[in-house]
């Protein structure tokens, strides 16, 4: 069993910020996805169909204070999975995330992480190992303050040339 806390209680715990950075051009699988792929599309007038606990800990945390922002950083043309993600982004925006996408050739000049991360009040970050098919590997927790300020400036770099979710077309 890991001594890392979940995802949830991490967030639960912030104070003023979570920030995300998403660096795969693949995840794991899952069925909505797999369903997304059958041609099903979601009836975002119908909240109950598909709002998780993981949005209503996001709405909990915004509506306390708490900035969480996501930053995605794509190859393009997009694969079939970020073409997907880009649609469910919906409900991270209605949760209260703040969302945008950097293609990755706009990323050039910039060094970035080598794994997908959160940060938590600029103190902690959750590391996200993935294996090379985009399946869930493992997760650390890290609090080193030299890392900490390394992650969350290369955050802050993609965030500034990212394109906000509603400006980001889909290529």
């Amino acid at each position: 069993m890991s001594s890392i806390p979940e995802f949830g209680e991490l967030l639960a715990d912030a104070e003023r910020s979570a920030v995300h950075l998403e660096m795969r051009d693949s995840y794991y699988s899952n069925p909505r996805f797999e369903e997304w792929q059958q041609g099903h599309r979601t009836d975002w007038d119908d909240r109950a169909s598909w709002w998780r606990p993981f949005h209503q800990q996001i709405a909990d945390a915004v509506a306390r204070g708490v900035s969480v922002r996501r930053a995605r950083v794509v190859s393009e043309p997009v694969t079939e999975y970020i073409r997907w993600e880009h649609y469910v982004t919906h409900s991270n925006v209605t949760a209260g995330e703040r969302v945008k996408w950097l293609p990755r050739r706009e990323a050039t000049e910039l060094l970035l992480p080598g794994n997908d991360f959160w940060i938590f009040d600029d103190r902690l970050i959750r590391v996200h190992h993935f294996s090379g098919d985009g399946d869930w590997a493992d997760k650390e927790l890290r609090d080193d303050p030299g890392v900490v300020d390394m992650y969350s400036a290369a955050f802050e770099k993609i965030w500034e040339r990212a394109i906000p979710h509603d400006q980001y077309e889909i290529k």
